[in-house]
């Protein structure tokens, strides 16, 4: 029978130390009993809780933390679908590069993941991996490009060659980037296990079917190695999706400690629509890690979009601070617009108002991220509400203005906003935030 997080509270030493991450034993024990905690983390654990609790406290699918800050974190499910709870740690996406290639197009590439970003709701998104596949037959060479991918990029790195005695070289070569070796298999496993871990790395391990793979990765766990990533060998989409619904089907329901680590992916298709289509089932079903053939920055805006929405809390919807938040450069008598603080309506309405090319204040109430019309519904976005925000945060001693624009679709609060606000005027705009900047130029423009 499982354990509560009360229970394990009571084996725990009750320092409150903090070195387990957590800020106190209790908490500690909340996510033990989870299963998104490991007891290895605690350093005074006793004998006593580790005979209790044991294996069964590890997380399903085992967390990795690759990067020399293990700043990159993968894995730690404890759900199939998203509304059950949420998925924690997104797939992770790094692009792949050979070492045969010339000089110049790798310098190319490194420097175009390294300076990549992209900022969505508020979140500055990066490529999160650089691959290194060895063709060269060269060992110093296979090193010597892992190792610039490392220095110029700072990133985690997957290196993939099918000579243990080339891994074993990168693997000292780019010691403390914390990255992953791939792939050992069942005959090189063991000893590849060993240069990984001398090395600080993480090790995929690969095998012609499950079988054999939950073998492998077994036989690994049950020498004390632990960091274990899995690269099973499809050959179709149908396939893959098939077998990464298994592996992560047995590693939660049937808590299948073989199976309870995060997947690797190399897609080596260079065509765009498949490559991207194959990236996509990744994210969507369970997928680990996932390398892309080439850099390519729209491919990389869609993946990241669908990522960022598929990992987002279904429970509890992304939003920004509650504030007024200045648009441009405003002054004292500069327009005023309100609004909710989900992440998607303000990152619109502060777009659109930039668009139009007038320096405003925006308000942003809290509203439980909640949109407009959803907020209105709920009760968190009424005249009365939006008025206590505005006077609570003192925006009346801010600017000289007494207008306040609030959007089309709540018209129906402007009386009593009007009543709670004393001496502001309410202008109602429009209904879709598109229209900002024609509304901007005919009602707040001056003749």
């Amino acid at each position: 029978m499982a354990m509560t997080g009360l229970q394990i509270q009571k084996l725990l030493p009750g320092t409150n130390c903090k070195e387990c991450g957590s800020n106190t034993c209790l908490a500690f024990a909340m996510k033990l009993a989870g299963k998104k905690a490991e007891l290895s983390a605690c350093p005074y654990a006793s004998d006593e809780i580790k005979r209790v609790l044991g294996a069964a406290s590890e997380p399903p699918v085992r967390v990795v933390e690759l990067g020399p800050d293990k700043g990159l974190k993968l894995g730690g499910e404890t759900v199939l679908y998203r509304h059950e709870k949420t998925f924690v740690h997104q797939t992770a996406l790094g692009i792949n590069l050979d070492d045969t290639e010339p000089a110049a197009e790798i310098d190319r590439k490194l420097a175009a993941i390294r300076d990549y970003v992209l900022v969505r709701v508020g979140e500055t998104l990066r490529v999160d991996l650089v691959g290194v596949t060895q063709k060269s037959g060269s060992a110093e060479q296979f090193a010597a490009v892992a190792k610039k991918a490392f220095d110029v990029t700072g990133r985690p790195l997957v290196l993939r060659s099918t000579d243990p005695q080339a891994l074993a070289a990168v693997a000292a070569a780019v010691k403390g980037s914390r990255s992953v070796l791939a792939a050992a298999t069942p005959e090189t496993a063991l000893d590849l296990s060993r240069v990984a871990a001398e090395n600080g790395h993480a090790l995929a391990v690969t095998a012609p079917d499950l079988d054999a793979l939950a073998a492998v990765a077994g036989q690994l766990r049950d020498a004390g190695f632990k960091d274990v990533v899995l690269q099973p060998q499809t050959f179709s989409e149908a396939e893959r999706f098939q077998v990464n619904a298994i592996i992560r089907t047995l590693a939660l329901k049937d808590n299948f400690k073989p199976f309870g680590s995060v997947s690797l992916r190399f897609i080596d298709d260079g065509d765009l629509l498949e490559s991207t289509a194959a990236a996509s089932t990744e994210i969507a079903k369970y997928g680990g890690i996932c390398m892309l053939p080439h850099f390519d920055a729209a491919q990389l805006v869609t993946l990241m979009t669908l990522r960022l929405n598929l990992y987002t809390d279904p429970q509890k919807p992304i939003q920004v601070e509650p504030k007024v938040y200045p648009i441009g450069e405003p002054t004292a008598t500069s327009p005023v617009f309100v609004t909710t603080n989900f992440s998607l309506t303000y990152f619109i309405v502060s777009g659109e108002i930039e668009n139009s090319g007038t320096s405003a204040w925006l308000v942003v109430p809290e509203c439980e991220g909640m949109s407009v019309l959803t907020a209105w519904a709920a009760g968190k976005f009424s005249g009365a509400s939006i008025a206590k925000f505005i006077k609570g945060i003192g925006l009346e001693q801010q600017v000289q203005t007494r207008e306040i624009v609030i959007p089309g679709y709540v018209a129906q609060i402007s009386g009593e906003l009007e009543e709670n606000l004393p001496g502001w005027k309410v202008l109602v705009g429009p209904q879709e935030a598109g229209d900002l900047e024609s509304f901007v130029k005919a009602r707040l423009t001056p003749a």
